[in-house]
C-alpha cells in the first residue's frame, strides 16, 4: 500500500471515529432536535450518514452501480437502535475501503466512473462537516481535528462554490475576518460557526 493511500485510509478511520463519538453522545431526548442542516433532525442527519456508509460495500466491494442498488437505502435505515445501526454501517464501510486492492479501483457514482480514492475522500469530507453539524445540534465539542479540517478544505475547496447548485448544500457564506481554517471550511459549506 502506498503512502498516499495509507494516509487516506487513516483520515477515513479518523473521520468515522469522530462521527461515531458524536453519535454515541446523542441523548435519548435529542433525536428529534434540529441540526444546522435545516431540513434534518439529529436522527435524519445520522440516518443520512448511515445510509452513505451502507452504499460503500456495494459500490467498492461488489462493483454495484447506483441502478443496481436502487432505493435499498432510502428511508429509515436506523431502525430501533440508531447507534448500533451506525456502528455496523461504519465498520462495513471502513472494511470495504481497506480491503486489499480496493483503493486501486473505481466505483460507479451518479456522475459516472470515479476512482475509489476520490470516493473515499468525498466520504471523509462529508463525515467531517456533518460531525460539526451533529456536534452543534447536541451541544457536543464543535472543534474538529486540524488534520481532518485541512484534508476537507483541500478536498472541497476546488468545487465548494458549485455544491449549492445541486440543491443539497447551502450556498457559501463570507467567513469573518481573521477566520481560522475550521471557520473557513464551515463558511465554504454554508455554515456559521
Amino acid at each position: 500500500m502506498n503512502k498516499d493511500v495509507a494516509t487516506l485510509l487513516s483520515r477515513h478511520t479518523e473521520a468515522l471515529a469522530l462521527f461515531t463519538d458524536r453519535v454515541h453522545a446523542v441523548r435519548d431526548g435529542q433525536w428529534d432536535d434540529p441540526t444546522p442542516c435545516s431540513e434534518w433532525s439529529v436522527r435524519d442527519l445520522v440516518n443520512h450518514l448511515t445510509a452513505e456508509q451502507l452504499w460503500v460495500p456495494d459500490l467498492v466491494t461488489d462493483g454495484a452501480t447506483i441502478e443496481d442498488i436502487g432505493d435499498a437505502y432510502e428511508g429509515d435505515v436506523l431502525g430501533e437502535h440508531p447507534k448500533r445501526s451506525w456502528d455496523a454501517a461504519a465498520r462495513a464501510a471502513r472494511k470495504a475501503f481497506s480491503d486489499e486492492g480496493a483503493m486501486e479501483g473505481t466505483v460507479q457514482l451518479s456522475y459516472g466512473e470515479t476512482p475509489t480514492t476520490a470516493y473515499c475522500s468525498q466520504m471523509i469530507s462529508d463525515a467531517v462537516v456533518h460531525t460539526w453539524d451533529l456536534s452543534r445540534a447536541i451541544g457536543a465539542e464543535e472543534r474538529l481535528p486540524d488534520a481532518l479540517v485541512a484534508f476537507t478544505l483541500g478536498e472541497v475547496g476546488p468545487y465548494a462554490s458549485e455544491l449549492s447548485k445541486s440543491g443539497l448544500f447551502a450556498p457559501p457564506i463570507e467567513p469573518p475576518p481573521g477566520d481560522d481554517p475550521q471557520t473557513r471550511l464551515l463558511a465554504m459549506m454554508g455554515r456559521r460557526a
